[in-house]
């Protein structure tokens, strides 16, 4: 993998892991329009590398409000940040379950299945749709809103569902403030980068022979920055109601690609 590549790489994973476009969807497009050929197959360390990425630029965006949680939860009281934690903790669980019992079943949708990415983006864009005209309230999210938008996290492993757009809709159509529907969902997903950096790690299925630490160290940079800026920028385009853009982006690019499908 040259280092052009990996620039690219790095900026897709980043803009798209917190842009409500799914970068899966985009990714099996690619691999289609181009032919997988075409298209520089990520290493599964290079994977690790852009998904810590942007785990990190979750915290850094986030670094005040995830001191203050860690120094709640230290407290050991049942305070509100020792709630909020335990509220990540349930969002995660069937995502969990999904990963443990379905992996092999989910591998297999990623198998160039167009046809399935354009539909499945055409309901990303009906949630960002309906989610854009929701009314804002204070309303926190809770125990029972954190399951819910838990499965639209799982929902969001099939390619074509943005895992941000799902999640972020999910919470504010149960009502929520829609500040804190972005804060809750992009805090949610730290947890599980980690836990499935853990898991590839102790697996003993990433090589560190024969790779291009300049590439590597480049990804992560490129996706580092990107993930700062589209974390930052999608706070600011949820607050003011400007999913509908992106809705629009989703529509186009899943009609087009169901039409691809159904001529080839």
């Amino acid at each position: 993998m040259d280092i052009l590549d990996s620039i690219i790489l790095g900026i897709i994973q980043g803009l798209t892991e917190f842009l409500p476009v799914s970068s899966s969807g985009h990714l099996e497009i690619g691999k289609a329009v181009l032919g997988d050929n075409s298209v520089p197959k990520e290493s599964l360390l290079f994977t690790v590398i852009l998904h810590f990425a942007t785990a990190l630029s979750t915290m850094v965006v986030f670094r005040k409000d995830i001191f203050e949680i860690l120094k709640g939860f230290l407290s050991f009281k049942w305070n509100d940040d020792t709630k909020f934690i335990t509220k990540i903790i349930v969002s995660m669980l069937p995502a969990i379950v999904i990963g443990l019992f379905f992996e092999e079943e989910l591998e297999q949708l990623f198998g160039g299945n167009i046809l399935l990415v354009g539909c499945m983006l055409i309901v990303t864009a009906i949630l960002l749709f309906l989610a854009d005209k929701a009314k804002n309230t204070d309303k926190k999210v809770s125990f029972k809103n954190a399951f819910i938008i838990g499965i639209s996290q799982a929902a969001a492993m099939l390619p074509g569902i943005s895992r941000s757009g799902a999640t972020i809709s999910t919470s504010v159509l149960l009502g929520n403030d829609k500040t804190k529907a972005a804060r809750f969902s992009f805090l949610m997903v730290v947890p599980l980068i980690f836990g499935k950096i853990a898991k590839d790690l102790f697996s003993g299925e990433l090589s560190f022979e024969s790779q291009n630490v300049t590439a590597l160290s480049i990804g992560f940079i490129a996706a580092f920055i990107s993930g700062l800026f589209a974390c930052t920028w999608m706070i600011a385009l949820v607050k003011k109601s400007k999913l509908s853009y992106f809705a629009i982006y989703c529509v186009i690019v899943g009609v087009i690609a169901i039409i691809f499908s159904l001529l080839n």
